[in-house]
């Protein structure tokens, strides 16, 4: 019967039935059937039951009640009596209800109001979708009155206890007590029966109604309200009864009303009717109910819901996705998916490295899941191992601050609850930091010099101690016990002792040390530590650590009496000896350029006794060359006196000292450079600065602008403060703030000078300074970033500064792409604010080189150099009469003050043009003394509107002088000729603004040549090399000689240096300024085809470039931007940019990139060397226990020992990839600034190299994919190198595999043989040859995903392929069973396979897309969906599952991502109607049964989309997406149609429909 036309108000819901004359005889009707003699209000409580004596003894003679048979008559009749049928069938439901609470416990009632129900179900006066809601409704509301109830009831019983009055004579006696208490019990105990059993019987009766009500045809609605119901009645079973009740339970009438219950469900879940899906159950945490009662059909249910739920979570999860974790090879950093947030807050998000896979397969995240992790498990040794990396790899301080939470004990009261996003707790931090330090000691007792490498881990661990992420007690405690342990052979040196002294001066550690209950264990453990060991008494490290401990002895002297008796006498005397030293030569003057390897170790032991007078040493020396009078002052009273010139102190020096004195000495020094400024500081003194900041960058960064500002807010306004800063951060730290991630923040504090500046007349040093800083800063900046920090208005970005911002975001976003889906929403608003303030177009040349997204918002700007010109012509009468005055020989000086003052800005902006006009080839025409002193007292802004209109009327002049006939080389010449007179003979305007203002008009055809010809300018070559040779050597920090200053004459030119000659430079100069201008001019070369000239361009400024801040990140991303455009030439002329001998490059590179014969592809070794580089320095190293590729148990202690793996960045063995000089240790960051880690380092050297070869893509990715689909078999079975399988793909064998295996015909089938010792090749890595295959495919994933589309497209053809070609998946002969036997095997983890040899082809390229997916910007995944183009039609099961397995873990990373989620579920339903279309002809009938592990994944993936996360109970999937399944599901067969019948639009067939539908109902109303 169909109820859905019915639709009347809940009888629950309305009161104005209860007084109505119908509901009195219809209880009376009922009554009288029920065998009641009274009628019971309706709101009257239900009475507990008799006991059957009573019944017995009390119960009043009655007659019997009539036939049940006779009730439809009589009910009839009654009806007849009332006009309203609608009304009356309400009222009718709402007695029904309240008989239904009343009765439920009386057998013989409830079975006729079972038999009622059914008859006024024939007669339709039951609408069942009002009805069951509000019995729902009901039931719920009477247990909750009941529970009620039987608690007052208790309360009430003990108050009624006879008590004493409190007197001693009154007292009541023991036993009084005892039966006091007993009493108190059994009235408890009886009220929890009769609730209990009242909640029974409620229940049974309810269930049977349902039962009854679901055979109609209900609405979604109304099955979704019952299932809730039944779901909560079963997971909170036994949480509304206390201990009491629980012990005396029935579990006869448990099990009645359980089991119902579960009749309930079954028959709501039945595939046939699926009146609601199963997936339902798989969130609805029933698998979770503790305390589950004894009962077959529950326990089966769950195991159901288990297996299904594991099934599903799989397409939810990447193949080997434990081994997936941050490597901190790249700059980005990728946020989790994340819902309706704005760019303000996803700035500040917590980052989460990794996440937990819940039993849905939903990544999750949150410090109180990171505390439920158990420790040992698979989850804590992953935690771990991306921690260990991070210690091991030292990444940016911000991403430290992005994952670390405050441990608990330190946490303020008021930070006191779990933080979301958080993954690690402190425990894990404690165990990776225990687990370093044994490392190192076992490092330290193989005799390799390894000093670099505890260097680089005490500044993290001062880092990591001070910002509280672990508890320095207990960290001692765990660092005692593992010493004492397994490891208690190992501590021989006092590296631990030096290590916890750099830290004792931190306040949490001093706290500890002096006020905790346990500080007098704690004191004795630390002491513990020391070991006496001299292996070399005049090595400055040996020095240190030999006395070390005296140091640690004497502060902990300082701190409390307590503890000095645990203090060791002989170190105390140790320390007179410091003493002594110090006052026969520390005192003195020291010469630190001259000192000897003792005193250099003593003099570090000093920086741990006594900072303060080593740090006024240092002090001393810097200032001991005394000062001298800068002349000429500005005014003749005026005297500047300036610092003269020492030596800066040596790396080698200061990478000794503690971190105390570095921290007292930055401090000394800023107070000198910023703030006293009572003389001009020495180039000495900032340098040696700048150094303490880079050789502990965790501990020693600070935000300059923020720390000046916090001393005092005035300082930057003086310009010898922001000047000196300004240097500081353009030419020494711009790589530090990247590394740091700073450079965004830093960019918008320097934005603010520009904005104070760019109108303010005559402030052009510092503005053009900070300009060129911006230009830096822009440029190195390689992810998505806003122009504004409040994300508000058009930017106060310069015409400069905006064109660079466009040009680099092109770079970023072809090169590295966008890594959030957030980041392409906010990049039209970032567009509209860089060009609100612009009027460039840029050529089609640059346009074609643009990635697509850029080019669309750019391609429809409207040129308006036409109408630049044009205003121009309007205006050259006047600017050319009011320059012939301003501008002849004999023009007054004092005209320039008439000029400025009564001109019109629109005409100042065509100054320079008219004097080139002027001039017409002849500088002396011109008045240079009243031109140059216009453009220094005019703005800023205004000298940069001349330049850019000084190139567009150059440009359109050269045209009109070509049309009168002049020749080209004539007009070039007198081009040259006006240049010389501005920029080399009295330099009136910033050559670098210029030059960028000429190359933006590339579609000029002489701007490009006359921007050639200036750069080849012998006066600019010559200022060039005489910058080279001043600067000394590009890597600063190694410099020991004496800096020269430059006269700020020299330096600047008149037209920057006019009016600040009272502030020298000090790393300043015209030439640095050029830096990041050349390669933009490169690029713009490049664009426009003149291969030749970027060629003579490189080679001049080859050595120039060395000099740039940023040229390894140039270099990767000019190979990156320009893929498949530049000749071979022109490639080897741009990796001479780096010191390649510096740069880890394979030995073998070079002679593929200078051979001159045809392209060859290089042999599968050099590829394998390449992955395996990866292996040992970028992917993280599996720990003993870190992974399950050896033992199915997760531990693999027995297997893999650690020692073997090399220590970071040494690759053992004599045939390691790169000079032997470039991996020799670990790099601190000052040696590596640009990428910033020896990871970053690895990885893209890597990729260039990839990029230079001159091979095409599809045989680099064939090479690549040819050896991870062989990888098991050749490490184990092979003995031969790399090579593919004899058969082909297509040669199976007669008998299909249980396990198909990769080594033999499930392989690729082209192949180039080589000959690789694999042994060795296994050996250099230190894992098994199972680790090692797992490895190297994570290694290849991560290193496609830097490469740029082009490859990602061969990768997504060769997958293709190889899938399409696994000849157990297109043999048609086998059995459905063998083959889904098959495909369980090839979809499992290369981690598990790979341990009993049953790897194959296409699960080691899922496994390697997975790699590969895990660390591709979101952007480029639109691309993946060619992957499943290419391999359609799907025409099987098999093959549909292997669509699913590749594409369905993208699926939860794309939730923020919604057009690109709809877009790859689309795909995915496409590929389910090959299979299971109404037109599909599949070979094998197949049952849709089959698939339903898929029907489960596609509801729970949809609804993770709809919540933008994990999933909830009251998450839904998006009503677009629903109309999406719908419209595929038109196009599938019947029966598959049925099981994603609620994923649909329908509010009459799908219960989230109407879920959409009640909310849009509730938000109208």
């Amino acid at each position: 019967m169909d109820q859905s036309q019915r639709i009347v108000a809940a009888p629950s819901s309305s009161r104005s039935y209860q007084f109505h004359p119908a509901r009195a005889a219809i209880v009376d009707l009922f009554n009288l059937y029920l065998g009641r003699g009274t009628r019971q209000k309706p709101d009257e409580p239900i009475r507990d039951p008799p006991n059957k004596s009573q019944k017995r003894v009390h119960a009043p003679v009655r007659d019997l009640p009539p036939r049940n048979d006779q009730f439809i008559a009589d009910f009839e009749k009654l009806q007849t009596q009332f006009n309203d049928p609608d009304q009356f069938r309400a009222i009718t439901e709402s007695v029904v209800i309240s008989m239904v609470l009343q009765c439920s416990n009386h057998a013989p009632r409830a079975e006729f109001l079972l038999f009622t129900l059914r008859t006024l179900c024939r007669i339709g006066y039951v609408n069942w979708d009002t009805f069951l809601p509000s019995l729902l409704s009901s039931v719920s509301a009477a247990e909750a009155s009941l529970s009620q109830a039987a608690t007052t009831a208790a309360t009430s019983s003990q108050s009624l206890l006879p008590v004493g009055v409190g007197s001693p004579g009154n007292e009541p006696t023991a036993f009084s007590k005892s039966l006091d208490s007993v009493q108190q019990i059994d009235m408890r105990n009886s009220s929890q029966r009769v609730r209990a059993a009242a909640v029974n019987s409620l229940r049974q009766l309810s269930c049977k109604i349902i039962l009854i009500g679901v055979e109609f045809n209900l609405k979604p609605a109304t099955h979704s309200e019952i299932f809730q119901c039944m779901m909560s009645w079963l997971v909170n079973w036994d949480k509304s009864d206390d201990s009491a009740g629980k012990r005396w339970r029935s579990e006869k009438s448990l099990a009645e009303w359980l089991r119902s219950c579960l009749e309930v469900i079954w028959l709501l879940v039945d595939v046939g009717k699926s009146k609601i899906p199963f997936y339902e159950l798989l969130r609805s945490g029933l698998q979770f109910v503790e305390n589950i009662p004894d009962d077959e059909a529950l326990f089966a249910l769950v195991m159901e819901i288990h297996r299904r739920r594991d099934a599903m979570a799989m397409h939810m999860l990447m193949l080997d996705q434990h081994l997936h974790c941050p490597t901190f090879g790249t700059h980005r950093i990728s946020s989790q998916p994340t819902a309706n947030v704005s760019a303000e807050a996803v700035a500040h998000l917590r980052y989460s490295p990794i996440t937990y896979p819940s039993v849905l397969g939903e990544p999750l995240s949150g410090e109180d899941l990171a505390m439920s992790v158990p420790q040992g498990s698979l989850d804590w040794e992953r935690a771990v191992r991306c921690i260990k990396h991070a210690i091991r790899t030292t990444p940016s301080p911000e991403w430290w601050k992005r994952v670390l939470v405050v441990t608990p004990c330190y946490r303020p009261s008021a930070q006191a609850g779990p933080i979301p996003g958080a993954v690690f707790t402190s425990e894990m931090i404690c165990e990776a930091i225990i687990d370093r330090i044994v490392e190192l000691l076992k490092l330290t007792n193989s005799d390799a010099n390894c000093w670099q490498e505890w260097l680089v881990f005490s500044d993290i661990f001062f880092f990591l101690i001070k910002s509280g992420c672990t508890d320095f007690v207990d960290f001692i405690d765990k660092l005692v016990l593992r010493l004492n342990g397994d490891d208690n052979h190992i501590l021989r040196t006092n590296h631990v002792t030096w290590l916890l002294a750099q830290i004792i001066r931190v306040e949490l550690v001093m706290t500890a040390l002096n006020s905790d209950p346990k500080k007098a264990e704690t004191t004795r453990k630390i002491l513990s530590f020391h070991r006496e060991d001299r292996t070399d008494p005049n090595n400055p490290q040996s020095v240190l650590l030999d006395f070390v401990s005296s140091c640690q002895n004497l502060r902990i002297w300082s701190l409390s009496a307590t503890t000095r008796a645990y203090l060791n006498n002989e170190q105390l005397l140790k320390g007179k000896q410091i003493d002594e030293w110090w006052r026969s030569q520390g005192e003195r003057m020291m010469d630190y350029m001259n000192l000897d390897d003792r005193s250099i170790g003593m003099f570090w032991v000093v920086s741990y006794t006594m900072a303060q007078p080593a740090c006024e040493t240092v002090i001393n020396w810097l200032s001991s060359a005394g000062v001298a009078e800068l002349l000429p002052g500005v005014t003749p009273n005026e005297r500047t006196m300036m610092m003269q010139e020492v030596s800066p102190l040596p790396m080698s020096l200061l990478s000794g000292f503690s971190m105390n004195l570095c921290l007292k000495l930055a401090l000394q020094m800023e107070e000198a450079l910023f703030v006293s400024q009572l003389v001009v500081p020495s180039i000495a003194m900032v340098e040696t600065y700048t150094r303490l900041l880079l050789i502990s960058p965790h501990s020693m960064f600070r935000s300059h602008f923020t720390q000046i500002a916090q001393r005092n807010a005035s300082l930057l306004s003086k310009p010898s403060v922001s000047l000196l800063v300004l240097e500081i951060l353009n030419y020494r730290l711009l790589p530090l703030y990247r590394y740091q991630g700073k450079s965004k923040s830093l960019l918008y504090d320097v934005t603010k000078i520009l904005s104070a500046l760019k109108a303010k007349r005559g402030d052009h040093r510092v503005f053009r300074l900070a300009e060129n800083l911006c230009m830096n800063l822009i440029l190195s900046l390689r992810d998505f970033f806003s122009v504004k920090r409040d994300q508000k208005g058009p930017t106060d970005f310069t015409e400069t500064l905006s064109r660079i911002t466009i040009m680099t975001l092109a770079i970023t976003i072809k090169t590295r792409g966008i890594a959030d889906a957030d980041h392409m929403v906010y990049l039209q608003t970032m567009l509209e604010q860089v060009l609100a303030t612009s009027q460039h177009t840029w050529s089609e040349k640059t346009l074609r080189h643009f990635p697509s997204l850029l080019r669309d918002a750019l391609i429809g700007r409207v040129d308006k150099r036409g109408l630049s010109i044009q205003a121009w012509q309007q205006a050259e009468t006047t600017v050319l009469n009011q320059c012939t005055q301003l501008l002849s020989p004999a023009a007054e000086p004092a005209y320039v003050t008439t000029y400025l003052s009564h001109s019109f800005p629109q005409h100042r902006q065509y100054l320079c043009a008219g004097a080139c006009l002027l001039m017409q080839g002849n500088p002396d025409k011109i008045n240079s003394a009243n031109l140059a002193r216009v453009l220094r007292e005019v703005t800023p802004d205004e000298v940069t509107a001349n330049i850019y209109t000084f190139v567009d009327v150059l440009l359109h002049n050269v045209h009109l002088d070509l049309q009168r006939g002049h020749g080209l080389e004539e007009i070039l010449n007198k081009n040259d000729a006006n240049l010389a007179f501005f920029f080399w003979t009295h330099e009136m305007l910033p050559l670098d603004i210029f030059l960028l203002a000429l190359i933006d008009r590339d579609d000029d055809p002489h701007a490009l040549i006359i921007a050639r010809r200036i750069l080849e300018r012998p006066e600019l070559l010559q200022r060039i090399n005489v910058f080279c040779v001043n600067r000394g050597n590009p890597e600063h920090w190694l410099c020991t000689q004496v800096f020269k200053r430059n006269e700020l004459q020299k330096a600047l030119g008149n037209h920057l240096a006019w009016k600040d000659n009272r502030y020298p430079t000090f790393f300043d100069d015209i030439a640095a300024r050029l830096l990041p201008v050349i390669p933009l001019v490169v690029y713009r070369l490049i664009e426009n085809n003149a291969m030749d000239t970027a060629d003579k361009i490189l080679t001049a400024y080859s050595n120039f470039l060395a000099y740039h801040p940023f040229r390894f990140t140039f270099v990767r991303d000019i190979l990156a931007y320009f893929y498949g455009h530049l000749p071979g030439q022109l490639v080897v002329k741009i990796l001479r940019v780096l010191g390649l001998s510096k740069i880890p490059f394979s030995e073998s590179f070079p002679q593929y990139i200078t051979h001159t014969g045809p392209a060859t592809c290089p042999p599968l070794d050099y590829f394998a060397n390449l992955l395996l580089n990866l292996v040992n320095n970028v992917i993280p190293p599996l720990s003993s226990s870190s992974s399950n590729c050896s033992s199915r148990s997760g531990s693999m202690a027995d297997i893999l020992n650690t020692s073997a793996r090399p220590p970071h960045g040494k690759t053992p063995g004599a045939s390691q990839p790169g000079p032997a000089n470039a991996s020799e240790g670990q790099k601190a960051f000052y040696q590596i600034q640009d990428p910033g880690t020896y990871t970053q380092l690895v990885l893209e050297t890597a990729v260039i190299e990839i990029l230079s070869l001159p091979v095409s893509p599809a045989q680099i990715v064939s090479s690549l994919v040819q050896i991870i689909v062989n990888i098991q078999s050749t490490l184990i079975q092979s003995g031969n190198g790399f090579h593919g399988a004899a058969n082909g793909v297509g040669q199976g064998s007669s008998v299909l595999p249980t396990s198909p295996s990769g080594g033999s015909t499930d392989s690729m089938g082209t192949s180039r043989s080589s000959c690789m010792n694999t042994a060795s090749f296994v050996s250099r890595s230190g894992y098994t040859c199972q680790q090692l295959s797992c490895l190297l495919i994570q290694a290849c994933g991560l290193l496609l995903a830097q490469l740029p589309p082009e490859f990602h497209t061969q990768l997504y053809m060769e997958a293709s392929r190889v899938t399409r070609e696994t000849w157990w998946l297109s043999d048609r002969k086998r059995s459905q069973g063998e083959v889904d036997s098959a495909v369980g095997y090839a979809l499992m983890d290369p981690t598990w396979a790979a341990q009993d040899n049953t790897s194959t082809a296409i699960g080691n390229v899922v496994a390697l897309l997975h790699a590969f997916f895990s660390n591709l910007p979101q952007e480029w995944l639109d691309g993946t969906h060619l992957i499943i183009k290419n391999i359609r039609p799907v025409t099987s099961v098999a093959m549909l599952r292997v669509a699913f397995r590749i594409m369905g873990p993208l699926l939860p990373r794309l939730a923020n991502a919604h057009a690109l989620f709809n877009k790859t579920l689309a795909l995915l339903l496409s590929t389910m109607v090959d299979v299971f279309g109404k037109n599909s002809q599949t070979p094998v009938p197949v049952e849709a049964s089959q698939i339903a592990d898929l029907i489960d994944f596609l509801h729970h993936v949809v609804h993770y989309e709809g919540q933008g996360g994990a999933v909830q109970s009251s998450s839904k999937p998006r009503a677009d997406t629903l109309a999406l399944i719908g419209r595929a599901a038109d196009s599938l067969r019947p029966d598959v149609q049925h099981l994603l019948s609620h994923l649909r639009t329908d509010p009459n067939s799908s219960i989230y429909a109407a879920a959409h539908q009640n909310t849009a109902k509730t938000n109208t109303s």
